[in-house]
């Protein structure tokens, strides 16, 4: 009966607040947590991805797993890491400067659709064949529009997608310029000509995820405010 009373006299604040929620309505932790989750989804899918580039006509799960995982320069999955952490803690930074918060189909099992359509057509690149790279960039760009238009349909979803787009198939001509790497059969300025195609919709994608983190971090701190 005591400590009843005392549990009652307590403000509402005291009474919810809690370590958890402390580390969750700190900013720069939850910051942090959302970048390392990100940085982690963007390794696992560069190799992943890296998996479905190596060769055409393989099986998903080669026998030789680890030696093809292994076989790319070891800077590529933590370079696609950090540009995922960066994507994914941008999207809902603009959506905040501009006041446009994103709503459109939130919740994880979109992402997670999301996520799986990307996957999809990094195997299309990959593993269907087209009649030639013209027929092939095309369907891609309809699937990415496609993939935009379905988990995404916001303004400055778009014009990020389409700014990752450029500069990383910017980035992608200087390294293979510079001799870091090379593409088979290369038809756009010694790239291929639907990688703008993989990039914007790898965008879209690490930007959802990162949104819906976002999401969650707002949805605390606004309970929090509320009971305060």
């Amino acid at each position: 009966m005591v400590e009843d009373s005392k549990l009652k006299s307590l403000p509402p604040v005291q009474k919810m607040r809690g370590p958890y929620i402390s580390v969750i309505t700190n900013r720069k932790i939850n910051l942090t947590i959302r970048g390392v989750v990100l940085f982690s989804i963007g390794v696992f899918l560069a190799l992943v991805l890296n998996l479905l580039q190596v060769q055409r006509n393989v099986t998903l799960f080669p026998p030789d797993v680890i030696a093809s995982i292994f076989s790319s320069a070891w800077w590529v999955p933590p370079c696609i890491g950090t540009a995922s952490a960066v994507i994914g803690l941008m999207y809902p930074c603009i959506d905040r400067h501009l006041g446009e918060p994103h709503k459109f189909k939130r919740e994880w099992s979109s992402v997670m659709r999301c996520v799986a359509v990307f996957v999809g057509i990094n195997h299309a690149s990959a593993k269907v064949d087209f009649a030639n790279n013209m027929q092939l960039s095309l369907t891609l760009a309809a699937l990415s529009i496609g993939l935009w238009w379905t988990f995404d349909r916001s303004r400055s979803g778009f014009g990020l997608g389409l700014g990752i787009a450029f500069f990383a198939t910017l980035v992608t001509q200087l390294l293979v310029y510079k001799g870091v790497f090379q593409y088979t059969s290369p038809d756009f300025l010694y790239v291929r000509s639907w990688l703008p195609c993989i990039f914007f919709a790898g965008g879209i994608t690490m930007g959802n995820i990162g949104r819906q983190l976002a999401m969650y971090e707002c949805k605390v701190v606004q309970e929090k405010a509320h009971q305060d």
